[in-house]
């Protein structure tokens, strides 16, 4: 994992004594966490963990609402309009905050305006394939891909996503053709490759660990900068030879564009004791990620940094959305 996530994650730690409340009254009603994804994957589920301990810690139910499509710009649209007071929330995946305004001529909402809270958490990509696929290692997949360009199917979890952007970085890199085929999120993506139809999936090792250790689909690689403490036995593909790649997933907070200092600064402090407890870190280590954390400031920064370095992706590859 980058230095960056585990310096935040000791910060996280360093937050598990109570805070003084700084918005009097909040909450006192639920709130609402939108997940622009499906139910079942990563994505779906660090909000749900999170969501019982805020709940506890407030007194006030939070309830997660799944609103999926168009590459997460349908709930991530639903949160941008939602009054700026806290009880709406947005968590997920980088597309919708760091990369679809590069792909999208008309988003609906302006990505850059809405509030950044935290980052939940972050875990690196992984290279898996069908469990019947030919190539049992980094170097045999390459070679296979690089003989039969156009050939491979790579399931992704929509047009634009972290994982469409990585398999497209990923052919730049072996200089070979992917056929790339859309989902609506990870959990279908998922079911496809299990069910052999499609080859290949890049997807954080959270999603991928349990079937790959039922022998339901297989990892390749780690595309993070260090193996994983998950996989010690799998390299990264920068040990495969394909030095400096790397791709991460993070699961960020915002809220509404507006949304008052106190209150966001309240959220963020909130949010920074449930990822301190030590039940919550046992919970991401088991989904394969790690809690960040990190204060607003870091959190805008690091989104800003993003920005800027999957734009630069999508400008070297012809990644496009439908």
């Amino acid at each position: 994992m980058p230095s960056r996530f585990a310096a935040a994650a000791l910060l996280a730690a360093s937050c598990a004594l109570p805070v003084a409340t700084l918005a009097a009254g909040f909450p006192d009603k639920p709130v609402r966490i939108i997940v622009p994804y499906p139910a079942g994957g990563t994505a779906d589920v660090l909000p749900r963990l999170i969501g019982q301990k805020l709940g506890d810690l407030w007194g006030q139910p939070v309830i997660i609402d799944n609103r999926a499509g168009a590459g997460g710009n349908i709930g991530a649209d639903a949160a941008a309009k939602a009054a700026p007071d806290g009880y709406t929330l947005l968590a997920t995946p980088p597309a919708p905050l760091v990369i679809n305004q590069y792909l999208y001529a008309n988003l609906p909402y302006d990505a850059e305006a809405l509030t950044p809270i935290t980052t939940l958490a972050a875990a690196p990509n992984v290279l898996a394939v069908r469990k019947d696929f030919p190539a049992k290692t980094p170097a045999e997949f390459i070679a296979y891909a690089q003989a039969n360009p156009g050939a491979v199917s790579v399931a992704t979890q929509g047009n634009g996503t972290t994982s469409h952007l990585t398999g497209a970085m990923f052919g730049v890199a072996i200089d070979t053709r992917f056929m790339f085929v859309p989902y609506r999120g990870t959990s279908p993506a998922l079911a496809d490759l299990m069910g052999g139809q499609v080859d290949v999936f890049f997807d954080n090792i959270g999603s991928m660990y349990p079937q790959h250790k039922s022998g339901t689909t297989r990892i390749l690689a780690v595309a993070g900068p260090e193996r994983s403490p998950l996989l010690p036995e799998v390299p990264t593909l920068a040990e495969s030879g394909l030095k400096d790649f790397e791709s991460v997933t993070w699961f960020g907070l915002v809220a509404p564009p507006g949304t008052p200092d106190a209150i966001a600064d309240q959220l963020n402090a909130d949010i920074a004791r449930v990822l301190a407890m030590p039940e919550i870190a046992e919970r991401f280590r088991e989904q394969g990620v790690a809690p960040v954390g990190e204060p607003r400031a870091e959190a805008a920064a690091f989104m800003q940094r993003e920005r800027e370095r999957w734009k630069a992706v999508i400008d070297a590859t012809d990644v496009a959305v439908n």
